[in-house]
């Protein structure tokens, strides 16, 4: 009898942590490998971004806070980098060139950041110039508040659009109820700055008194991932979900995505915090996964050297070590395939200048797809 009560009050347990599987979704399926993964960059810990020079050398950000410099097949620590707040999630992030490096010198940074009040710290983007391997002319354009010792999702990405504007992300610091709905409040947002730091006078809060006007959009839990579609110009990015309902959304002004009024995802323990996955007035994403894939990084493929890739997505996954392409036709997800299944956990993964595909590992390092001729 006891026996048999204990299982009683077991099975609602296992059934409540139990991920929902997503109904009718796209099919993901695993192809011959048509290429080889050659390594690039090796012994690095936790590569959070990546980016190319004009001379083709790589900056490499480390969690950790080192920005490595790798030319000629070697690393080299940059200097006078800002200390970061490396905790959790948080550290040392995104990096991204201006569009008009090659005329103005100006690299962009995200990363957490201790400075101002109180314990803790809150993601920061700054703009710096690369001279005699150190960071100089180094501009703070933004700093997230309040500081927070919590580890969780300081986001962060940075992408350019064709007009100029800069977006980051800012993922909601752990602070669920509080910080994606409040356009009043650093966190889960979506923010677009002139190159210089500027706001737009366009933003879509610019006008309201309260609001913090650097906000492009908000309802974001913690986007990880950012690109510029190649043909329409327009902003994409995905986040994380919890238990389910990863997204991947297009960046719409002034738009909410939701969180976490509305999500296909559950807690981690397996118990709902929402009944809602729409409402009017919330952006529906371009796709959502469930289970979760935990995404991170993610590219367009563009060129010649993959004609097979070539228009479509490529999306990292630091839960099931793989880089899944997911084919489109317009805004619309229509197949799913595994690329470089088994890599490891993935942290990053860009397009490079000279057109490979490069991917960033945990505990590993850099690793190229190299087509098959």
């Amino acid at each position: 009898m006891k026996k048999i009560n204990f299982y009683t009050l077991l099975l609602p347990l296992v059934v409540a942590c139990a991920q929902p599987k997503k109904k009718n979704d796209v099919a993901l399926t695993t192809e011959a490998r048509t290429y080889t993964i050659e390594a690039v960059v090796e012994g690095l810990s936790n590569p959070w971004g990546m980016t190319w020079l004009p001379d083709g050398s790589m900056l490499i950000t480390e969690k950790s806070g080192e920005l490595i410099h790798y030319k000629d097949g070697q690393k080299t620590s940059v200097a006078n980098v800002p200390e970061v707040y490396n905790r959790g999630q948080g550290g040392l992030l995104d990096i991204e060139l201006h569009p008009s490096y090659t005329d103005n010198g100006w690299i962009y940074i995200t990363y957490a950041s201790s400075e101002g009040e109180g314990e803790g710290g809150n993601t920061a983007l700054i703009r710096c110039k690369l001279e005699d391997n150190a960071l100089v002319s180094i501009e703070k354009l933004y700093k997230a508040t309040p500081n927070s010792t919590r580890g969780q999702h300081f986001g962060s990405r940075i992408e350019f659009d064709d007009q100029g504007y800069v977006y980051f992300s800012i993922g909601d610091r752990g602070d669920r109820d509080t910080n994606p709905q409040d356009i009043t409040l650093d966190g889960g947002k979506i923010y677009r700055l002139h190159d210089d730091g500027r706001i737009p006078d366009d933003n879509p809060f610019a006008d309201q008194a309260d609001a913090i006007k650097a906000i492009y959009t908000y309802g974001n839990r913690n986007p990880q991932g950012m690109d510029k579609h190649p043909e329409t110009g327009a902003i994409w990015m995905h986040e994380h979900g919890p238990k389910g309902g990863d997204e991947i959304n297009i960046v719409e002004k002034g738009a909410n995505y939701g969180w976490p009024v509305v999500s296909y995802g559950i807690n981690y323990s397996g118990t709902k915090f929402t009944d809602e996955t729409s409402r009017p007035g919330m952006v529906q994403p371009v796709y959502y996964w469930v289970p979760s894939i935990a995404p991170c990084g993610m590219t367009f493929v563009t060129g010649n050297r993959y004609p097979d890739w070539k228009g479509h997505l490529l999306v990292g996954s630091l839960k099931f070590n793989y880089v899944e392409l997911l084919r489109l036709q317009g805004d619309k997800v229509v197949d799913r395939e595994k690329v470089a299944e088994d890599v490891g956990r993935v942290r990053n993964v860009k397009q490079g200048p000279d057109g490979y595909i490069y991917i960033a590992i945990e505990g590993e390092g850099i690793v190229k797809i190299e087509p098959n001729n």
